[in-house]
């Protein structure tokens, strides 16, 4: 049995988006209920959320953009940089300590406190710009914790997989340049999927070159397409470059069941993909594995989802 660290506050539900958007406080209300229902809170090693340093913010986004969204969320604007990005005062302060509280993961699992964990976070990271906000996100917390892990700890290879429905453009576009990030997003792509980012001939740029592997998935797919595009793609290229710390954006709204997009991914098809990527910590990375939310709106199958996801990680 592994040490399973999890991240949760209450203050993260204080991020409010208003009525009827999809990314909402009930989604970590579902997250908890189904973890406490399977039993599986008791095995878990609790890790306290903590506000973001605002070095390690700055390694990924620039110091305007940091205080343009501080103004303009504590001005008490309902919106930043586009439609989507909803907010009240109170989601500077959730923002600040998702990232922090992911940055607090990582160094557990560092420090050997933990073997793993699941940060059940909001607002998500993976859609954040440098520059700007989008597609629900402010911070890039997965961004965050992978500078973090460089400076602080000198980890040399970070693997980062994305498996949600939607491509992470922020995250992509932060390590692009990077040769000691491996960047690998299977995704939806096209008929209209946001944010219409991560063909297959984005593979980096100069040094960073061949270090960004995107596998789209037309709609309509399910298990089968992605357990062929994983074996084919993501499997062989994250072992030939032997990560020794993986972060996940664990999004599940590739889901047959969630209505973000037009994926047909089952219970299983996600519990096998969690799975290869414990397989691929275990080898590399002697299982440092650091897993943050970030889609996945179906308030019916995310209290399972989480349940199975937990489960795999507590089981190594």
């Amino acid at each position: 049995m592994k040490r399973t660290g999890f991240l949760y506050d209450q203050r993260f539900l204080l991020h409010d988006t208003g009525a009827h958007h999809p990314e909402r406080a009930e989604r970590l209300q579902a997250i908890v209920r189904g973890l406490t229902e399977a039993g599986l809170m008791s095995e878990l090693v609790m890790i306290t959320a903590r506000h973001a340093d605002m070095r390690w913010l700055q390694t990924v986004h620039s110091e305007g953009y940091i205080r343009r969204f501080e103004e303009v969320c504590l001005a008490g604007h309902r919106m930043l940089d586009c439609q989507d990005n909803q907010m009240c005062p109170d989601t500077w302060d959730a923002a600040q300590l998702a990232a922090g509280g992911t940055i607090e993961a990582a160094r557990m699992i560092m420090a050997g406190e933990i073997d793993n964990a699941f940060c059940a976070v909001r607002p998500p990271g993976h859609h954040a710009e440098r520059e700007r906000a989008m597609g629900f996100c402010y911070f890039n917390n997965v961004a965050v914790a992978a500078k973090y892990l460089q400076a602080e700890w000198g980890v040399e290879r970070i693997g980062i997989i994305d498996f949600d429905v939607h491509h992470g453009n922020g995250t992509q576009h932060m390590f692009e340049s990077d040769p000691t990030v491996f960047y690998y997003s299977i995704h939806q792509h096209p008929s209209f999927c946001f944010p219409g980012t991560g063909r297959e001939f984005e593979q980096g740029l100069g040094d960073g070159n061949g270090f960004t592997k995107n596998s789209p998935v037309l709609p309509g797919q399910g298990d089968e397409t992605y357990r062929q595009l994983i074996e084919k793609d993501m499997l062989p290229l994250l072992s030939a470059f032997e990560p020794q710390f993986l972060i996940v954006s664990a999004g599940f709204d590739a889901h047959r069941d969630d209505e973000m997009a037009d994926m047909r991914l089952t219970n299983r098809g996600f519990e096998w993909i969690i799975r290869c990527i414990v397989q691929l910590a275990e080898t590399h990375a002697s299982g440092k594995l650091l897993s943050v939310l970030e889609g996945g709106y179906s308030l019916e199958r995310l209290p399972e989802l989480a349940a199975d996801h937990v489960r795999i990680l507590l089981e190594g």
